[in-house]
């Protein structure tokens, strides 16, 4: 089910049982809660309290990120209403109606992803989620939830005015010096985004790297994480002199300690205790390096002393090069002492193309059925809006958009670009990103899946976390549109020799027709592909009668959707294409009204039983 890690550990509170059942199905859909009801409820996988609810919250209320009540909304309020401090800070809560048939995003649900939460588990289960924001109700993506999936934060600046703003329609200026642009395809067409190349005086959006002039009041400021500091110092320093470096050199650069990455240095440092605790204090990630690989970086200012004693002739200035994956560097080496303090530290500062993500990204691989909305399972509805970026074939991703969440990033590609639709989504989930590749049907019939699997085994990625979701595959929905005539054994095979020489699927095209296969032909006809279809016919008129029914479904389920029933003698190929799918049937195939129907051999087995008694 969808990777919610960003919300976990996720609380949950049953007074009753018929609430307690709700949430347990929430657990069976693969999402983790730790679920808390009254000791009179006691049951196999919960925890139970015991004394009154509103104290048993006070106790467990912080070790939470997230918390879902099966209370009315008004009792929630008032349990609540003591623990909170600063929407910054307070975590998503959710509100689940008894009957599982709504689900209310009460709290955080921008700062603490609520409405996102509340649209996932939501979808998960077949409730309603009921959402009550301003940007929810005009559609827009809020402003102060632009750079969460990309790992940014929010600097300073009034937010509260800038939201104002936004709800109500007025342009907003953005200036961005750094970070990825990638957000910018979740911005719906009706928003006012105005994008500036030059830093603009007032009330504005700063993405930057920089840290925001304190006399701009009136505008606010994200910080993508791209800043990699190259640290070297002596044996020994403590953390409060490197603290204290990092402070000057940031602050004499103008630069902003929310746009840090982490820290790197030789791996001969990696023990050094002044280190690990400053990037303990921070939760800043560590890179280290040996003395060969830093010393094959080009640095501005080498040293021999260095070379002699690290084997290098840059630790800092080398390491921020390499940390940043071989982006520039912003601010070349600083030395610094203190009197009356033992050490000293070297720092450098290299500012990378690509913002640093904290998190592990994941691979979902999603089957969408044939294109309505209402043919998706439960499953692949709360993978879909779990994502942070979907990434498909364009057309795909318009039948979609009614479904997609605020703030869903998008990648379209082309009809023909599936591997590097491919190989993109690896790299977004490697770089951090919770990834949803749609194919339409089953993902893994002629969709997506097994190209994606494909490259991660090529590559030997091993760590990347993948799931597949199913989807009503054309065959599926075609049948469903044409009655029965699957009822008995089938095959499909697709026409196209793109990437199968027609050779081979001509050799196949024989087996089925002469094993009487019902067979259903994807792929069947392009602007570039004339003839292949009209080869198939020939082979199966070689084996088949020729008023063997035939239909010809294009677009299931889609406003455009066509069908077409004829006979294989009279079946005119040129009347399909690559939205169609050809459906052949067998010996035993027949037309009722507007049905097909390919008999199991239940009335030969009743008349068999008959004469037997």
């Amino acid at each position: 089910m969808p990777l919610l890690e960003n919300f976990q550990p996720i609380g949950a509170i049953a007074p009753t049982s018929q609430g307690l059942l709700q949430l347990q199905r929430i657990v069976a859909a693969g999402i983790p809660l730790s679920i808390w009801v009254p000791s009179h409820l006691e049951h196999p996988g919960v925890q139970t309290y015991a004394r009154p609810l509103a104290v048993h919250l006070q106790e467990c209320w912080c070790h939470y990120r997230a918390w879902i009540f099966t209370l009315a909304c008004g009792a929630v309020v008032r349990l609540i209403s003591p623990l909170l401090t600063h929407k910054r800070q307070d975590p998503a809560v959710c509100v689940l109606s008894e009957d599982g048939r709504w689900m209310v995003s009460l709290l955080g649900g921008h700062g603490a992803g609520g409405d996102r939460l509340c649209q996932v588990l939501s979808a998960a289960i077949g409730a309603t989620p009921i959402l009550t924001g301003a940007s929810h109700a005009q559609g827009y993506f809020a402003v102060d939830c632009w750079g969460t999936a990309l790992g940014w934060q929010r600097g300073a600046g009034d937010w509260n005015a800038i939201a104002r703003q936004q709800a109500q329609g007025k342009p907003l200026r953005v200036y961005q010096t750094c970070g990825s642009s990638l957000w910018r395809t979740a911005l719906n067409p009706p928003q006012a985004v105005e994008f500036v190349s030059a830093p603009p005086a007032e009330n504005a959006i700063w993405i930057t790297e920089r840290a925001l002039p304190s006399s701009l009041t009136s505008s606010v400021a994200w910080h993508p994480r791209v800043l990699w500091l190259g640290i070297g110092c002596e044996r020994g320093t403590s953390a409060a002199l490197i603290q204290q470096a990092i402070d000057q050199t940031l602050a004499q650069a103008g630069l902003s300690p929310l746009a840090i990455a982490g820290i790197a240095s030789i791996d001969r440092k990696a023990d050094e205790v002044g280190l690990y605790q400053v990037a303990q204090a921070h939760d800043w990630p560590s890179r280290w390096f040996p003395a060969q690989e830093l010393a094959r970086v080009a640095v501005p200012t080498p040293s021999a002393i260095v070379a002699a004693e690290m084997g290098t002739p840059s630790v800092a200035e080398a390491a921020a090069v390499l940390a940043s994956d071989g982006g520039h560097l912003i601010v070349p080496k600083q030395i610094y002492r203190q009197g009356g303090e033992p050490g000293a530290v070297t720092i450098a500062i290299a500012q990378a193309q690509r913002e640093f993500i904290p998190r592990q990204g994941s691979l979902s691989l999603i089957g969408i059925g044939p294109g309505a909305l209402d043919q998706l399972t439960l499953a692949a509805r709360s993978a879909l809006l779990a994502a942070d970026i979907l990434v498909g074939y364009e057309l795909y991703l318009e039948l979609l958009a009614p479904l997609r969440r605020s703030g869903q990033m998008v990648a379209a590609y082309g009809i023909t670009q599936e591997r590097k639709r491919a190989q993109a989504a690896i790299d977004l989930a490697r770089w951090g990103l919770n990834v949803a590749v749609v194919s339409s049907g089953d993902c893994g019939i002629y969709g997506m899946a097994g190209l994606v699997l494909e490259l991660l085994a090529e590559a030997g990625i091993n760590d990347l976390p993948v799931e597949v979701f199913p989807g009503v595959s054309a065959v599926n929905a075609a049948a469903a549109r044409l009655g029965a005539p699957l009822m008995h054994d089938f095959c499909t095979i697709s026409l196209s020799d793109r990437l199968t020489p027609w050779a081979v699927i001509e050799q196949r095209l024989r087996a089925a027709a002469a094993a009487d296969f019902v067979t259903a032909l994807y792929n069947p006809r392009s602007r570039d592909r004339q003839h292949q279809l009209v080869k198939a016919k020939a082979i199966f008129l070689e084996y088949r009668l020729p008023q063997t029914p035939v239909a010809i479904v294009r677009a299931a389920y889609r406003p455009e959707e066509q069908i077409t029933l004829t006979t294989l003698g009279a079946f005119q190929p040129e009347t399909a294409d690559m939205f169609s799918l050809v459906l052949i049937g067998n010996a035993s195939t027949r037309r009722f009204r507007d049905w097909l129907i390919t008999p199991r051999g239940y009335s030969a087995t009743l008349q068999q039983t008959c004469l037997t008694e």
